[in-house]
């Protein structure tokens, strides 16, 4: 069962990737890959708000209980570099009620990998927390405050 929650921690272990190829670098992208997984991940949702609201809300709780279950032999750290589940949910949140146009899915993109890399005061306040709900939710409140940022640019422009 544990290779399962590890599958899905790890974006079908697409975060193993940079690792087997940069072995040098502390930061090696796998967050940058799961965000990458995010963007098939919200072109599959339902654009309807309501069905799109219930996509991400499960796709946080599935986040949050992978995370809960999933090991990692010989790391003891509570935020495994290789989970990249939390990325992916960002990512989705960071989509939310918008359009799923290529425009829209750069600039998400862009934002989201900003706010997750430079953890604004929210975002920093769930990284301190060592459980699977700290994990999820860093992530997660990266992707809000993207989406805000977005949201906020389309009334003025």
């Amino acid at each position: 069962m544990q290779i399962i929650w590890q599958a899905l921690a790890t974006g079908l272990f697409i975060s193993y990737l940079p690792s087997k190829i940069i072995k040098f670098k502390k930061n090696t992208g796998a967050g940058f890959l799961g965000t990458l997984w995010g963007i098939p991940l919200v072109l599959i949702a339902p654009e309807d708000p309501v069905l799109y609201l219930v996509y991400m809300l499960g796709f946080w709780v599935l986040a949050v209980w992978v995370c809960k279950k999933v090991k990692f032999k010989g790391y003891t750290g509570h935020d495994n570099p290789k989970i990249v589940i939390d990325e992916m949910a960002g990512y989705i949140t960071a989509m939310a009620f918008l359009p799923h146009s290529w425009p829209y899915l750069l600039v998400t993109f862009v934002l989201f990998r900003t706010f997750d890399t430079i953890k604004p005061a929210l975002v920093k306040t769930f990284d301190k927390m060592e459980n699977a709900f700290g994990i999820v939710f860093d992530d997660v409140t990266a992707g809000l405050l993207t989406n805000v940022v977005v949201q906020i640019c389309i009334i003025f422009m």
